[in-house]
């Protein structure tokens, strides 16, 4: 009894067909979403560790609770070792003086009950009061990351630094709030502005950012 012959458009197919299979997974995973179709990190929030130099913001005011190096154990934790957006709130600190600049700490406090870590840059965008950002994305500073172990209602805080407008000469705007998303989360934390207009655009408009350290900042 003689074999079927299998057309030439068929054997074709096959190949196509599972290079489509294989391929569909990864393009999900790709863009940052995910297959419960999470909710992406707005422009200007995202909270991964790269940047150019930044001008130095203040020195940390170290809390009892929290602590500035990397433990072994922390990284093993993965994911259920880090400070997720639910488990902080985020506020404004009280600005420094700074020759020429404003300096205000970004500071992430523990709500949760339940002791994680925060690691790297925050996010960090402007907003108007229709949401949308202003301004480019904040520049992130060279320095070293260190994990920031938090205990329930301790603090961490980042830089957020700018030249003055006034002096600067840059084109401003009044934000509504700054969205600050905590690093490797997606979903941001609103806080209002109210510390007056921030450069947008011109002559040395670049806002900066420092990595999380221990402390509130003030």
């Amino acid at each position: 009894m003689g074999r079927a012959r299998v057309s030439p458009a068929l054997h074709r197919a096959i190949p196509l067909l599972t290079a489509v299979a294989l391929l569909s997974p990864l393009t999900a995973c790709a863009d940052g979403g995910d297959s419960a179709g999470a909710v992406r990190t707005p422009a200007g929030t995202s909270g991964r560790t790269t940047g150019a130099a930044t001008p130095t913001v203040g020195s940390p005011t170290t809390e009892p609770g929290t602590t500035g190096t990397t433990s072994p154990a922390t990284r093993s934790g993965g994911s259920d070792a880090r400070c997720h957006t639910s488990e902080l709130r985020a506020a404004i600190g009280r600005p420094s003086p700074g020759a020429g600049q404003r300096n205000f700490p970004i500071v992430l406090t523990n709500t949760g009950d339940r002791t994680c870590s925060v690691r790297g840059y925050p996010g960090a965008a402007f907003v108007d009061a229709s949401g949308e950002q202003l301004g480019p994305d904040p520049k992130r500073s060279p320095d070293t990351p260190t994990t920031v172990t938090l205990t329930p209602g301790r603090s961490a805080w980042a830089g957020l630094t700018y030249a003055s407008p006034e002096i600067s000469g840059a084109r401003t705007a009044r934000p509504a709030a700054l969205l600050v998303t905590p690093p490797d989360e997606r979903d941001p934390l609103k806080v209002a502005w109210t510390a007056g207009e921030v450069p947008v655009a011109g002559n040395e408009s670049s806002v900066f950012l420092t990595v999380v350290q221990p402390g509130t900042g003030g």
